[in-house]
């Protein structure tokens, strides 16, 4: 398997493709609040792909010259519990950390704030509701 972090047309693709898989189709986020104005083709997506079949994915995006956001974190389900989540994230870190980002953000559902918190992520914020789902944000210092 393989991480791949860049902002081409098929890593687009690739991040989209699971995207509808995970949140659209099984956990039923409306088409227009999943698809923003966000996915961009400067926009920078993480995927990993098991041979050419792209199975987890999460996006960066820049929130001012020293914070980044990382968002729409997805593993197809046939995946989920082998750490590609995880792998994602750490991903995306040292992206951010090479491209001189001090902190990065993730507004997290509530459901999987545990997941973020392994990760190293703290909360900042109270509960909110995001495209209609119980949600927090949180940060970590990236060293």
């Amino acid at each position: 398997m393989e991480l791949s972090i860049k902002s081409t047309p098929y890593q687009r693709a690739a991040a989209l493709y699971i995207r509808m898989s995970v949140f659209v189709l099984e956990k039923g986020i409306s088409l227009q609040d999943e698809f923003d104005n966000f996915d961009t083709d400067e926009t920078v997506y993480a995927v990993i792909y098991d041979q050419d079949f792209p199975i987890s994915t999460a996006r960066l995006l820049k929130e001012d010259h020293s914070t980044c956001r990382i968002t729409r974190v997805a593993t197809l389900k046939e995946y989920r519990g082998q750490q590609k989540g995880a792998e994602i994230i750490a991903g995306l870190e040292a992206y951010a950390m090479a491209h001189h980002y001090k902190k990065a953000l993730i507004h997290s559902e509530v459901a999987a704030k545990g997941f973020y918190e392994k990760q190293g992520y703290t909360a900042i914020s109270e509960v909110y509701k995001e495209d209609g789902v119980p949600c927090q944000t949180l940060t970590k210092v990236l060293l």
